[in-house]
């Protein structure tokens, strides 16, 4: 078996945690892993690490490369490969393209397809249901992972169940898309449907197959990518077929529409993580129904879930709501409105607002860097180098910059100079030249970053060496 892990996603509904350029899969939320992470490591003992590949987003790429070298330094788990979409699409064109990739090296194989962003907490029986489902992919069936509804949950699509085909394993008789809540309740109710959970198994050539019956345009353009891989012309040829592509998820392309879907029943604690009020997933409520992370006071609040980053948040009086507390953006909002957290984004996006994108600390695969402040011509930065890692060497057209060493040693490339500073001592330099910053030391390097200039964009930056190949 091989497994397309799907990470290019952007978790709005997980905002202000979530943001555009680091979305929830790249986020630490109840353990040492990042959710990415985790679900790699959920492969291991049941899927080789050579057979475990990533998709993602070209922006997206450096930080899913981090996180997979981490644990791959670590000896625990390792992803063979990265897939790079072009472009987004949805769900159908990305699944496809690794169909085509997983057959070139093995046609008969099985695949299964794992969003990046889920929580399962224990391991086995979630092998024990990739195995089964992978039996049933041998039979030419699509099969989808189906969670027993624990209440009616709106934010789900669900599966109508039909015949039994063995024991945990049905026939499916259709999909059904989110509904509302009177709807859900009645699904719960009957006791024939589960919640469609995004996780499949089938023979890659068998989803390739649907997909020419069912998305003869999808299916033209994948061929076109799989009669150019190996030449020169395959990234330009890859480019050109993404971007005229309609953009189709994999339920409403193929799954509501094939008749050889089948649903194994997850035996394993599943949360999608998909929105706040899923973070009791993760953590206990206590006795009051309250959830709170970080510094929280919380005074006759009952059903209420408090995350606090940095500064303390008190609540008094609430009820069924959740506070989301960032360094620069702050959510309050009642628990049953959660699922329109992603209209919030879509709004903040169309007014141009940063924190849609981007979070005042921002990781980078040598470090961070936190904007303390800005205004018209001016940006102050923190910036914190890894021990012995090191920014790209780099030129700016439009700005120049200050460095004030605040701890450990900065050994700094300026022009055609090279040269150390230490703690309390600062360096300038100009627009237009060639720079690089870097920590020789044992220790973390922090410097203040003061940038003058017309246009202070992170957009203004011209590589020419780079350790972790950013363009």
């Amino acid at each position: 078996m091989k497994a397309l892990i799907m990470a290019g996603g952007q978790g709005t509904r997980f905002w202000p945690l979530s943001r555009d350029l680091y979305p929830k899969q790249l986020l630490k939320l109840g353990g040492k892993h990042t959710l990415l992470q985790e679900t790699v490591l959920r492969l291991n003992g049941v899927v080789e690490p050579s057979d475990v590949h990533v998709i993602t987003s070209g922006k997206l790429l450096v930080d899913v490369r981090t996180q997979l070298a981490e644990i791959n330094s670590g000896g625990e788990g390792q992803a063979a490969g990265i897939m790079i979409e072009p472009e987004p699409k949805s769900t159908a064109p990305a699944i496809g393209l690794g169909a085509v990739y997983m057959m070139r090296t093995d046609p008969d194989c099985v695949m299964a397809v794992l969003p990046s962003d889920h929580m399962i907490k224990d391991k086995a029986p979630f092998h024990a249901a990739l195995r089964k489902a992978a039996k049933l992919a041998e039979t030419g069936r699509l099969v989808v992972f189906g969670i027993k509804p624990t209440r009616p949950e709106t934010g789900y699509g669900y599966i109508k169940l039909d015949g039994e085909i063995e024991t945990g394993a049905y026939e499916v008789e259709r999909f059904v898309e989110k509904p509302d809540v009177e709807t859900a309740r009645g699904y719960v109710a009957t006791g024939e449907y589960l919640w469609n959970s995004g996780m499949f198994v089938w023979k890659a050539s068998e989803i390739l197959a649907e997909m020419k019956r069912l998305m003869p345009a999808l299916y033209e353009g994948l061929m076109k990518v799989d009669a150019a891989i190996g030449t020169k012309d395959e990234h330009a040829v890859l480019a050109r077929v993404f971007s005229g592509l309609t953009p189709d998820s994999i339920d409403y392309g193929v799954m509501e529409r094939s008749g050889r879907v089948a649903a194994v029943v997850a035996e394993f604690p599943w949360s999608d993580l998909g929105s706040w009020d899923a973070i009791e997933d993760i953590i206990k409520p206590d006795a009051d129904g309250n959830v709170s992370v970080g510094k929280v006071v919380g005074l006759d609040c009952h059903g209420t879930t408090f995350y606090a980053e940095d500064r303390l948040v008190a609540g008094i009086g609430l009820k069924d709501v959740v506070v989301v507390d960032t360094p620069d953006a702050t959510l309050v909002c009642s628990k049953d409105k959660v699922q329109q957290v992603k209209d919030v984004v879509k709004v903040l996006k169309e007014k141009g607002y940063g924190e849609y994108s981007i979070h005042k600390t921002v990781k980078r695969p040598w470090g961070s860097y936190t904007v303390l402040q800005e205004g018209p011509m001016y940006k102050i930065k923190r910036i914190e180098v890894n021990a012995g890692a090191k920014l790209s060497l780099q030129m700016h057209h439009h700005r120049s910059e200050h460095w004030v060493v605040v701890s450990g040693t900065a050994r700094v490339t300026n022009g055609d100079q090279e040269y150390n500073v230490h703690v309390n001592e600062s360096t300038f330099i100009p627009m237009s030249t060639r720079h690089r910053l870097e920590n020789p030391g044992k220790v973390p390097l922090q410097i203040i970053e003061v940038q003058s200039g017309q246009y202070l964009e992170e957009d203004d930056i011209k590589r020419y060496d780079d350790d972790y190949q950013r363009a």
